[in-house]
């Protein structure tokens, strides 16, 4: 499919530049996708649409500070890193990382950061300023990490967030992401007591976020664009009890994206749920036809992204778009930092 078909109109100031302080007070766009037809609620009138026996399940990826910024041994120029995934088939510590003013880097090329605190030497030299760097530091690494790193936030997010858990959602456990999974953010502690309270199932499942965030769509053709691969993990335990909710005809209710994606990479290849720990580039776009996921939580996303282009496949491309346009004129904040959607009901045929 033409990417134009994907765009739409969206104010800059409507593009959320920080977290609000109360995170269920977001607004929520309910989406009945089998009538097509919309509401305008808050995010805590969640609740009001789960049932008993409705399994949420929820991305646990950790962010973590991956942004680096030093200086080149070589020339003293300044140089940003930013951590994708560990390579650990290349050796211990070993990262793939995103650098700027690439060209520079090469094989052996070392990058310093915190008065020597932590040294990146250059071990392989690949495509689009993708570097493997070998990390060279005392101590632990995540902990050094947290104390010299920044939080990768999006392009279109001005500021650095004054408090590093503003970009972490409250179930944030295994650390591994570059970005949050962002519709968690509208959940707090609260919230998930009361819909455990209505007899609703939360699971987890992990998959790290990767440079896929990062990268826009750069293919006229939708069928021409590649995923990146990210890392996932689901646990027996959670496995079953999807499996179960299936064989019951219960609901399964992804919060965000990654979750989906997580969901229908394993469901797709075993029409069924089952422990795993592998890697995934699925690219769910309109044609694709979902087995996994029966409703989904999720924020409103970038023009012409492969997220839209998700959504457009579990609800429709045109009436995506319709809902989008409503969420622009009823001055909906946008992104990461923004509003939410719940899409629930049968597929629309």
């Amino acid at each position: 499919m033409d990417i134009n078909l994907f765009d739409f109109y969206l104010p800059e100031e409507q593009i959320a530049q920080t977290p609000l302080k109360a995170r269920d007070m977001a607004k929520l766009m309910v989406i009945d996708r089998e009538h097509e037809t919309f509401e305008h609620k808050l995010f805590y009138d969640l609740l009001d649409y789960l049932k008993p026996g409705d399994v949420m399940v929820r991305n646990n990826t950790k962010v973590i500070p991956a942004r680096l910024l030093g200086e080149k041994e070589s020339t003293h120029g300044k140089v940003e890193v930013l951590l994708l995934h560990e390579v650990p088939e290349e050796g211990e510590d070993v990262w793939e990382c995103l650098v700027g003013s690439a060209k520079s880097v090469r094989v052996g090329s070392r990058c310093i950061f915190g008065d020597g605190r932590l040294v990146a030497e250059c071990v392989g030299v690949y495509d689009e300023g993708i570097r493997h760097m070998k990390f060279i530091y005392e101590g632990i690494f995540l902990e050094v990490l947290d104390a010299l790193g920044v939080m990768p936030l999006p392009p279109y997010i001005k500021a650095q967030c004054e408090d590093k858990d503003d970009y972490q959602t409250v179930y944030a456990k295994v650390p591994g992401s570059v970005a949050a999974p962002t519709a968690g953010f509208h959940f707090t502690e609260e919230l998930f007591e009361k819909i455990k309270a209505k007899g609703v199932e939360v699971l987890d499942v992990t998959l790290n976020i990767g440079l896929g965030t990062f990268r826009p769509v750069k293919v006229q053709d939708t069928k021409d664009h590649v995923m990146h691969e990210e890392t996932y993990t689901m646990s027996k335990e959670t496995a079953d009890r999807l499996n179960l909710a299936k064989k019951e005809g219960r609901r399964i209710i992804a919060i965000g994206t990654t979750s989906v994606r997580t969901l229908e990479s394993i469901y797709s290849k075993y029409r069924e749920f089952r422990p795993e720990s592998s890697s995934t580039s699925i690219f769910i776009s309109p044609g694709y036809e979902f087995g996994a996921v029966d409703a989904m939580v999720t924020n409103f996303h970038l023009p012409k992204s492969t997220l839209v282009m998700l959504v457009s496949a579990f609800m429709g491309r045109e009436w995506t778009l319709k809902c989008y346009e409503e969420a622009v004129n009823q001055k909906y904040r946008f992104f990461s930092f923004g509003d939410a959607m719940f899409i629930y009901g049968k597929p629309r045929k």
